[in-house]
């Protein structure tokens, strides 16, 4: 690959992506002519293109940047794409996101957050921590902050937060001075074939922690004596064995305040705006980092008490003392659990309605039990069909394996269009979506529909 400080032009294919648009934007940002295709429009193209991106949403080789310097694509593009196709036969220089990513960071001190969920969520705090605090930071997120209205953002300070995927390895790509390991649970089977194969995946990712770096996992991991690095650490919501946890958490209108707890440390009266009690244990992973890296008690305290959040993760559309409406991008059963037990506990006297849209079929046949039991925490279970994303369909695989098993009466099968003749004809108390397909294009209608009535 050529030196990524001395591109001109450079083309994406699939810029819509939630990490690929983050590095799209960081090379606009430095001034380089940034171009790509996705296959559909967005909320986030759109705003690309607000941002002087030229974006076209046909698979054409008429539309391609044909003097492109660098082509960058993603793992999701099919194999057959014909501007993908073009460059490879074309002697053009075509990588994945990963490389990119890899060299961006490859001369920065780097905080890596990996994980199969919390890894959005958790590297957005921790991030907006940094730069709110005014130590600074490059971010590169695989979610829309909303302090920021962005993915990603620059600073002077080389110090790169950066979003560590594990699907197709990716994360292999990056050297961190510190890495955070949120969860080592199965998924992505479609690449790793065995839960075994996964946490040898994580274990990877830790070795390639710089010498006299740290990381953070949560406690309990499993293998969590094979983890690498110089310095460990553990953090977990409320287990006193772990180097840092949460003591006296109180509830309070959908936010929480709690006490930071380590060995050598403490910070008292914390409060965060976001729902959920995995939310705090994401904090604190943000907490513990921030303080490693010498930011003060009080600018900690003031930077999470002014996050906002992260799209799509806990984010309350409506939230009122009749209705409450959470969005959240929750595609795997234990991210549901976490998301409805959250909910409930924050609205225990609200009957929960969740609509799910489930993502792959690949992901609904290897948990479609794992997926019942969830759902099954709600008081109302809609399902949606299987979004497909980047799979074609499996014979005898729809949202119906997963409505099979689930032991909730009161379950229903739609189509996204019934979902809101139902929103205006049903009394709304605590309503959630949740899925990582295309449920999103839904909100804005349920919001105006709840709201008119």
């Amino acid at each position: 690959m050529s030196p990524i400080a001395h591109i001109g032009k450079i083309y994406f294919i699939g810029i819509g992506g939630i990490g690929m648009s983050a590095i799209a934007r960081y090379f606009n940002a430095k001034g380089v002519s940034v171009a790509g295709y996705d296959k559909t429009e967005t909320a986030l193209t759109r705003q690309l293109q607000s941002e002087g991106i030229q974006v076209h949403f046909e698979d054409s080789l008429d539309l391609l940047e044909k003097e492109a310097e660098l082509v960058v694509y993603t793992p999701a593009i099919p194999a057959d794409h014909k501007e993908l196709n073009y460059y490879l036969q074309h002697d053009y220089i075509v990588v994945k996101r990963s490389d990119v990513l890899g060299a961006i960071t490859n001369s920065a001190f780097n905080i890596c957050v990996a994980g199969t969920h919390g890894k959005t969520t958790t590297s957005s705090m921790i991030a907006h921590l940094l730069q709110d605090s005014g130590y600074g930071c490059n971010a590169f997120l695989g979610g829309i902050a909303v302090n920021y209205n962005s993915n990603f953002w620059r600073s002077d300070n080389n110090v790169c937060v950066v979003e560590a995927d594990e699907y197709d390895r990716s994360f292999l790509k990056l050297n961190p001075d510190i890495a955070v390991i949120t969860a080592m649970d199965p998924d992505h089977l479609d690449i790793y074939g065995t839960a075994e194969n996964v946490e040898q995946a994580f274990i990877d990712f830790s070795a390639k922690i710089k010498s006299g770096g740290l990381l953070l996992s949560k406690y309990g991991l499993k293998r969590t004596m094979a983890l690498k690095g110089d310095r460990l650490f553990t953090y977990h919501l409320d287990h006193a064995f772990a180097d840092v946890h949460a003591e006296n958490i109180g509830m309070f209108n959908g936010s929480y305040q709690f006490d930071v707890v380590t060995k050598e440390w403490q910070l008292k009266e914390v409060v965060l705006h976001m729902g959920g009690l995995h939310n705090i244990e994401n904090v604190l992973a943000a907490i513990f980092i921030a303080h490693t890296l010498g930011i003060t008690d009080e600018k900690i305290k003031a930077a999470v008490v002014s996050f906002k959040g992260v799209k799509r993760r806990f984010e309350y559309v409506i939230k009122n003392e009749e209705t409450v409406y959470i969005d959240d991008y929750a595609h795997h059963p234990d991210e549901l659990a976490a998301l409805l037990n959250g909910a409930r506990k924050l609205f225990p006297d609200k009957k929960c309605t969740i609509i799910f849209q489930p993502h792959l079929f690949s992901r609904t046949k290897d948990f479609a039990d794992g997926f019942a039991t969830s759902l099954d925490i709600a008081d109302e279970v809609i399902l949606l069909p299987i979004y497909p994303a980047r799979e074609v369909p499996m014979d005898g695989v729809s949202s119906t394996i997963i409505f099979d098993q689930m032991h909730q009466p009161n379950k229903y099968m739609m189509q996204k269009e019934d979902v809101l003749e139902w929103v205006k004809e049903n009394k709304i108390d605590l309503l959630i979506t949740a899925g990582a397909g295309d449920i999103d294009v839904l909100v804005s209608t349920i919001k105006k529909n709840i709201e008119n009535k």
